[in-house]
């Protein structure tokens, strides 16, 4: 998809005509510890910074483009500490697109994904978001301690989308984001109301913006 269209220096479709933005809000949950933050600064600005434990909630945006619409990500990644759990729902409430992220080398933070899943159960509508499994650090593959086909069961099982990803090494990374993209456009952007558009005054090079090329079927 998109390979015929005509191209910019730097590799990135031209498009013809007014493009709409439709906003998105994407949230990350999972243990401390996970790599959450690191994901989202590598969805965000495609860089890998060792930080610190979350404390509340950071935001970063990104915005990938389709066929036909620009996706605009607004990315919040919650605390994955104990202490912070009171407060996090309050960031994932109304989110169109929430990964649920854990480390492949520590079985607790895959034993803790279910349970931010039963949380998240709670208080989403089923049609109104769109839930990922993300088992982070495929770098320590070495270190394994949650199978590829472990997590892709219990993705089966709540019937979510699964993938392993490095934000280390960024192996997986912008895939991930482009088919998120995707499936929010395709499962939400339809619905009345699903997704609002979003306007910006200023000028964007889109030579430096993702680009979908891809439709491929993700997870179950």
């Amino acid at each position: 998809m998109g390979e015929n269209l005509p191209r910019v220096p730097g590799g990135a479709p031209l498009l013809s005509g007014p493009v709409r933005t439709l906003r998105a809000k994407m949230v990350l949950l999972g243990s401390s510890g996970v790599g959450k933050s690191c994901l989202a600064l590598r969805f965000g600005k495609d860089e890998f910074k060792i930080t610190s434990p979350t404390v509340g909630c950071s935001y970063l945006t990104q915005v990938v483009h389709l066929r036909d619409v620009t996706v605009r990500f607004e990315m919040w990644d919650t605390a994955g500490l104990e202490k912070y759990n009171s407060i996090t729902p309050l960031y994932y409430r109304g989110a169109h697109a929430a990964l649920v992220v854990y480390d492949i080398s520590k079985r607790e933070t895959f034993i803790r994904a279910q349970v931010w899943l039963k949380e998240l159960e709670k208080q989403y509508i089923p049609g109104s978001t769109v839930i990922w499994l993300v088992g982070n650090k495929g770098d320590l593959a070495q270190d394994r301690q949650v199978s590829v086909q472990e997590g892709q069961s219990l993705a089966n099982n709540r019937g979510l989308f699964f993938t392993e990803v490095s934000a280390l090494s960024g192996d997986q990374v912008s895939k991930l984001l482009q088919d998120i993209a995707h499936r929010v456009y395709e499962c939400i952007g339809g619905q009345q109301g699903g997704l609002s558009e979003w306007r910006d005054t200023t000028l964007v090079d889109l030579s430096h913006r993702n680009t979908f090329a891809s439709c491929c079927k993700v997870g179950p």
